[in-house]
Formats: structure tokens, C-alpha cells, sequence
């Protein structure tokens, strides 16, 4: 018997706003490929070596498998709470609101770290490098980026689609020039001291020496696919809800597998592992090979490039963020007032201004704690985003567990492809966490543990306390799931400026 489709609830959003290339271009702008690429390639050359190719690709398969996942959720269910939702279908409540806690917690952990690039690179790009260097500067540089996206997001789903279109042509641009010269300068022998021809054993994973060196590389590459999932947090606002979303969430895993391999190749060909895992040059690749591919008036192009993705990438984290929230308000999970909505611009006017004050003040405050909390903070995004992933494709597999002896098709994408994607990220959750345990992992530690495993594991556990807080406030979701709370009083809307 077939999963019967869901009754969908009306929260006020724009239906139809979005076309397909608009959700693709929204799920690629999520995960900042320019940044990500520039911040997260010299760590995984640093964990296998010539084989960052193979781990790519290997990161790519879990991803594919959790958007077949998502695809098939959203059919049936085109909420914009996407994990919380279908989680609290396939295990209820409690689990599903878990699953809410870590996206909204990693979103707001990956904020502090994209407003910091958008500082830095702003100066940069002017060549203010000592403004760059400046902790206070770039800090107010960066919250100030997060007020202007998080306005244009209040502003409406489709103003904050087309400022998407400029940012990733701007973005995609310059990984191509960059990426074409610096195979060109390869073959024509005219590249950098080290520079090695691609060859196909990059791709072969079992050249990796160890399970610990595999399990890290893909916890790195995980994060550097992650974001996708933004097309299909905005499904109520998509036209033909029920199919678009899931599309696009496919389509942009495999373009984000294109741009991530052709600039994999180009930066280890280029230069060789050697200057990759050079501890000076990991934190920002680009910038280290910019100069050195186009010289030092179009290595700007690349200063660009990030840029525009850290943006990019900025305003569309507030996006699913706050529908998440939005889609938990509207259900009783979090506070009613979180689903009020915009009655002439039709967003989440509570739920957006709620994500960027959290995200200011989280990235202040670990400023003023310490830069190296900052720094742990974003290296335990993987486990956060293994989690919700993972949660999503075991949620799959049960709730259309009827489903899967229908066809070998049906058993494909709804249960073999989502529990493998599953597996995989939870094989390098546990993995990782173990190896984030240890106090010298990361850069900072508290009586003997990893200040990485402290924040990936315990923001998790944190979870658990806020959700039992929340359900003794109110318990109507915890008891009910899905049923939907009375829709804001006109009073409570806020009016038209």
C-alpha cells in the first residue's frame, strides 16, 4: 500500500515564485563553492594526499543518496521544514525536532565563519590588507554583511533570487578561468616548481592509507557539498512543489561535483600536495594560488570569486533557517510568533530577523571568546551535518517502508540509495568524533577533550535540553505532531511599511 500523500499546510509563503534553474542556482549558492573550495582542499590534501579526487567523489555518493532522499519526502510532503518534518513523519516528534535543532545550529555556526570571509575578503579585494588583518574590522564588516542579506531575505524569496543569479555567475566565472589556466600553464610546462600532470589514480580511493584518513577527508568534503538541501527548504515557494524541489536538489550535487573536481584537479596539478598542506596556505588555497595562476592583477578575480560565494552562501543559509523555524512554529514545536509572516512580502518576518540577530551574536561572541573557538566551531560543522543528513535518509527508508516491495525501482530510491547515504555519514560521524575526542585535535581543549568534539557533539546534547525545556512549556506538538497551530492573528502580522 502507498504512502498516503500528507495534508500540506498553508504558512503564508509565496507559492510559485521559483522555477527550477532558480532553485538549482539557490541550492549551489547555498554551499559557497568558491569559499568552500578555498577553505577545505589544503585540509584534505593534508589527510589523503594526491587522493583528494577519489575523496570528492566519494563525498558526492552519500550527498547523491540523501537528495534521492529528499526527492522523495518532498513528493509526498513539500513542507519547508524538510528534516524536522519528515522526521517527525517516519519517528516522531522528539526525533523530528532534533532533526530541526541541527539545521538551525549549523546554520548559525556556518554564519559566524562566512561573515568573517566576507570581511576579510571585502578589504582584500581593495587591497585594505590591514583592515583584513584587523580582528574589529573585519568583525564589523562581517555582522554588517549578515544585517544587509538577512533585509534581503525579509525583502522576499524572489529579490533574494535574483541577487543569487549575479553572486554564483560572478562565482562559477572566475573557478573556470582560474581552473582552465592553471591546467593550461600544466601542460604547457610554464606552472609552478611541483606541478604534476593529472592522472586517473588520484580517483582511486584505495590508495587512502587508512580508515581514519578516508573517514576525515569525507567529513571535510561532507561540508564542502553541504547546502544543496536549500532548494528543497524553499519547496513552498517553488512551482510544482512536489517535483521542482527534488530536481533541483539532484541537479545541483551534480554540478557542485563538476565545479569541485575540475578545481580539485587544477589546484594539485598545479602546485602539488606540498604547498597545499603547507599549514600557511590551508586556511585559503585560492588565495595562496591566485597570484601565482593569474597573476597578481587578475589573481583579484579569485579574491571575487570568494567573496561573492561567502555572500552567496550567507543569504541563502538565512533562507532554509528560517523556514525550518517557520515550518517548527507553525506545528507548536517552537514559540507561535515564530510563524508570523510578512503580509505584503510573504516571508517569515520573525523567523528571518531571529536568524540573523543569532547569527551576529554567535559570531560576535565567539570573536570575543577566542578566535580559536571560532575556528573549532567550524570544524565541528561535519558532525551537525552528518546527523540531519543521515536522520533524513533512515527517515526515508521507514516511512515509505510499505513502498519498497512495490517495484526494484521503488526499493532504489526509497530505501537502498537513502539507507546507504545514511550509513556512510554516520560511519564518519562516529569515526570523527572519536578522533575529536582526543585534546589535540583542533586548536583548542578542556579538561583533556577536543574543543572540536565539545562543540559538534555537545550543541547536539544541548538539543536534548532545549527540546525537553520546550515540551515542558508546551506540550501540544509533543503530543499531537503535526497539527498545525492557529495561524496568526491579523494583530499579530506585522504591517505593511
Amino acid at each position: 500500500m502507498a504512502v498516503a500523500q500528507p495534508a500540506v499546510h498553508d504558512k503564508g509563503l509565496k507559492g510559485g515564485a521559483l522555477g527550477l534553474l532558480s532553485s538549482v542556482v539557490i541550492g549551489v549558492s547555498s554551499t559557497a563553492p568558491g569559499y568552500s573550495l578555498a577553505a577545505t582542499i589544503g585540509f584534505v590534501a593534508a589527510a589523503v594526499g594526491l587522493q583528494s579526487p577519489a575523496v570528492i567523489l566519494l563525498a558526492f555518493v552519500p550527498m547523491l543518496c540523501i537528495a534521492y532522499a529528499y526527492r522523495e519526502f518532498n513528493q509526498v510532503d513539500p513542507d519547508c521544514g524538510t528534516t524536522f518534518t519528515w522526521a517527525t513523519r517516519a519517528f516522531g516528534p522528539r526525533t523530528g525536532w532534533l532533526g530541526g535543532w541541527g539545521i538551525i545550529v549549523a546554520d548559525i555556526v556556518v554564519m559566524a565563519n562566512l561573515a568573517q570571509i566576507a570581511g576579510q575578503y571585502g578589504f582584500l579585494l581593495f587591497g585594505a590588507d590591514g583592515l583584513a588583518a584587523s580582528t574589529f574590522w573585519t568583525t564589523l564588516v562581517g555582522s554588517l554583511w549578515i544585517v544587509g542579506l538577512t533585509y534581503l531575505c525579509y525583502r522576499g524569496i524572489e529579490i533574494s533570487a535574483r541577487v543569487q543569479y549575479v553572486l554564483l555567475a560572478v562565482e562559477l566565472a572566475a573557478l573556470a578561468v582560474f581552473s582552465v589556466v592553471a591546467l593550461v600553464k600544466v601542460y604547457s610546462g610554464h606552472a609552478a616548481k611541483g606541478a604534476v600532470h593529472p592522472a586517473l589514480s588520484w580517483f582511486n580511493p584505495f590508495a587512502i592509507p587508512s580508515f581514519s584518513a578516508l573517514s576525515a577527508g569525507v567529513l571535510l568534503a561532507v561540508f564542502i557539498y553541504w547546502g544543496w538541501d536549500t532548494a528543497v527548504a524553499c519547496n513552498e515557494e517553488t512551482r510544482d512543489a512536489e517535483t521542482t524541489p527534488g530536481r533541483a536538489a539532484i541537479l545541483s550535487t551534480l554540478v557542485l561535483l563538476a565545479i569541485y573536481a575540475l578545481v580539485t584537479v587544477a589546484c594539485q596539478a598545479y602546485s602539488g600536495v606540498g604547498t597545499l598542506t603547507n599549514p600557511d596556505n590551508q586556511g585559503d588555497v585560492l588565495a595562496v594560488l591566485g597570484n601565482a595562476v593569474l597573476g597578481s592583477t587578475l589573481g583579484k578575480v579569485l579574491i571575487l570569486a570568494v567573496l561573492s560565494s561567502a555572500a552567496a552562501s550567507t543569504q541563502t543559509t538565512i533562507l532554509p533557517t528560517a523556514r525550518t523555524a517557520l515550518s517548527m512554529a507553525a506545528f507548536r514545536a517552537i514559540p507561535a510568533r515564530f510563524a508570523r509572516m510578512h503580509p505584503t512580502y510573504q516571508t517569515p518576518v520573525v523567523s528571518t530577523v531571529a536568524m540573523g540577530v543569532a547569527s551576529v551574536a554567535f559570531y560576535v561572541g565567539l570573536v570575543v571568546v577566542s578566535g580559536n573557538v571560532l575556528a573549532d566551531s567550524i570544524a565541528a560543522l561535519g558532525l551537525l551535518i552528518a546527523f540531519y543528513y543521515a536522520l533524513t535518509g533512515y527517515a526515508c527508508a521507514w516511512y515509505f517502508r510499505r513502498d519498497l516491495r512495490r517495484s526494484p525501482q521503488q526499493l532504489l530510491v526509497k530505501g537502498v540509495l537513502p539507507v546507504a547515504g545514511a550509513l556512510i555519514l554516520t560511519a564518519c560521524f562516529f569515526k570523527s568524533a572519536h578522533d575529536m575526542y582526543a585534546a589535540d585535535y583542533g586548536n583548542t581543549s578542556f579538561h583533556g577533550v577536543g574543543g572540536v568534539f565539545l562543540v559538534g557533539v555537545g550543541s547536539l546534547l544541548l538539543g536534548v535540553v532545549v527540546m525537553l525545556g520546550a515540551e515542558a512549556h508546551d506540550r501540544t506538538f509533543f503530543r499531537r505532531g503535526l497539527v498545525a497551530a492557529e495561524p496568526p492573528r491579523a494583530a499579530d502580522t506585522l504591517a505593511t511599511p
